[in-house]
């Protein structure tokens, strides 16, 4: 995406969400997406995913300018499993009427591929996913919630897309759970798929991805590898994301010095 511009509510009092923002993703690549509530993180999601139109700016998706789509030409682009999404709440994205094999396999039936190619690759990503077979009859009710977010992967992952955004995948999970799924996902990058990995939590991005974004009120305020980012953050609010995850600091922030941040940030 470049230049991306995008603004909510009536036209004399509309509101900027997102303000000029850049951001390439590269085959195989990880891209962290941080920021806290209302910095535009869901906005540049819902934007990239056709749910909103922006009103500047440029996307492109394997090849295709994407931003001036109508709605034909998205349904058309989500039919091919281009580019897919992962919630935050497994138990809401999945149908909870359809079985795991039902789930899965109806991104591929949607896409035309035929129902003997569909079985097989259902089966090889539910085993990338390190899930067993005997769950493909089961509803996402009698399923954990480390169990429910690796099937919402798989099913995302099944059209084998060239773009996955991930919206907090592991913000309702336990530790446990959480690292399962990190993993699975590190392991994405050998196959090409770009992936995008929104979250507020720095600790998770840190261990998943490549280069890091940080928005701040709609702005993309600083970009650079993970090192660089948490090791040497240049912007003000990334200093203040850095101090204030305790997974990267053995200490918390000194309220002086977040206050003193805070006004900054403000000023």
């Amino acid at each position: 995406m470049s230049g991306l511009d995008v603004r909510y509510g009536p036209r004399r009092r509309r509101r900027r969400a997102l303000n000029g923002v850049s951001l390439s993703v590269a085959p195989g690549e990880t891209v962290g997406v941080i920021g806290e509530t209302g910095s535009g993180k869901s906005t540049l999601a819902r934007a990239v995913l056709g749910l909103v139109r922006p009103s500047a700016g440029s996307i492109v998706i394997a090849g295709e300018e994407v931003a001036g789509h109508g709605a034909r030409q998205w349904r058309a682009l989500r039919r091919r499993g281009v580019v897919q999404y992962v919630f935050q709440d497994p138990l809401r994205s999945l149908d909870p009427d359809l079985t795991v094999e039902e789930s899965i396999t109806e991104p591929l039936l949607i896409a035309g591929v035929p129902r003997p190619e569909a079985a097989r690759r259902v089966r090889d990503f539910l085993a990338r996913v390190h899930l067993p077979e005997e769950l493909l009859d089961r509803l996402p009710g009698r399923l954990s919630g480390g169990q429910r977010q690796r099937v919402a992967v798989a099913r995302a992952l099944v059209t084998e897309p060239r773009l996955v955004i991930l919206d907090e995948p592991v913000s309702a999970l336990d530790s446990a759970h959480r690292v399962q799924v990190l993993e699975i996902l590190k392991d994405l990058r050998a196959a090409g798929v770009a992936l995008v990995f929104i979250s507020h939590d720095l600790g998770s991005v840190a261990g998943i991805a490549d280069r890091v974004a940080v928005l701040y009120r709609g702005e993309l305020v600083e970009t650079g590898t993970a090192r660089e980012v948490i090791g040497a953050p240049r912007h003000p609010y990334t200093r203040l994301l850095v101090r204030s995850a305790p997974t990267l600091r053995s200490a918390p922030a000194d309220r002086a010095e977040r206050a003193a941040l805070r006004a900054l940030l403000d000023a």
